[in-house]
């Protein structure tokens, strides 16, 4: 498979839309960490993140013919699959895991914004993961999505605006607020005196 090392996404996808099993697993072997992450933090279920992997493979050998360049690459094109089979999933079942220990509440913390109300990192501990996980799963759709992109999947503003089809002002602004709301869910869990004695003058996180 090295004479595909320089083959592009989408000329890999019309190799294996063709019929090229290498190049078919090489274009899997690219996509499928980015899809299984999202599509995890997303159902908050192992199983259910194996599935929609799965099926978004499926539907590229099936659907890839619809793929247009124009519309951004063939990661954004695969991530719109997958998106519409997490909806369908979740609209079937609300399973709930705890998240990885490689993708801590500490690690998530980094991205709030500095705020009177927000979460210093030193404030999240391990206890907590299962709370910050859940608060991420009640917000609404469109604030869940940049929070799983941009500060879980560490998409950048960018990346998640071509994959969600806005400009990256509308991401910085659903993140921002998406940061608002958990910051006021998460803030019955703190001490407010520990918060400050432990923040310190550089204790807001950006």
């Amino acid at each position: 498979m090295d004479q595909l090392a320089s083959r592009s996404d989408a000329e890999l996808l019309q190799l294996a839309l063709a019929g090229d099993e290498d190049a078919f697993l090489r274009l899997y072997e690219k996509l499928k960490s980015g899809i299984f992450r999202y599509a995890f933090f997303m159902t908050s279920s192992k199983s259910a993140a194996e599935e929609v992997t799965q099926e978004v493979f499926l539907s590229l050998l099936r659907e890839g013919r619809k793929y247009r360049a124009d519309l951004g690459d063939v990661g954004a094109f695969a991530f719109g699959i997958a998106r519409n089979i997490v909806r369908r999933v979740e609209r079937r079942e609300r399973a709930y895991e705890p998240l990885p220990e490689s993708h801590t509440p500490e690690q998530f913390s980094r991205g709030l914004v500095c705020e009177p109300e927000g979460l210093p990192g030193q404030m999240i501990r391990g206890e907590l993961v299962a709370k910050v996980q859940a608060a991420i799963a009640t917000l609404p759709d469109h604030y869940r999505q940049v929070v799983v992109l941009c500060d879980l999947c560490e998409f950048s503003y960018g990346e998640a605006a071509v994959r969600l089809r806005c400009a990256v002002g509308t991401i910085r602004s659903r993140l921002n607020r998406a940061h608002g709301l958990l910051a006021q869910k998460l803030k019955p869990l703190r001490s407010p005196r520990r918060d400050i004695e432990a923040a310190g003058p550089e204790g807001c996180v950006v």
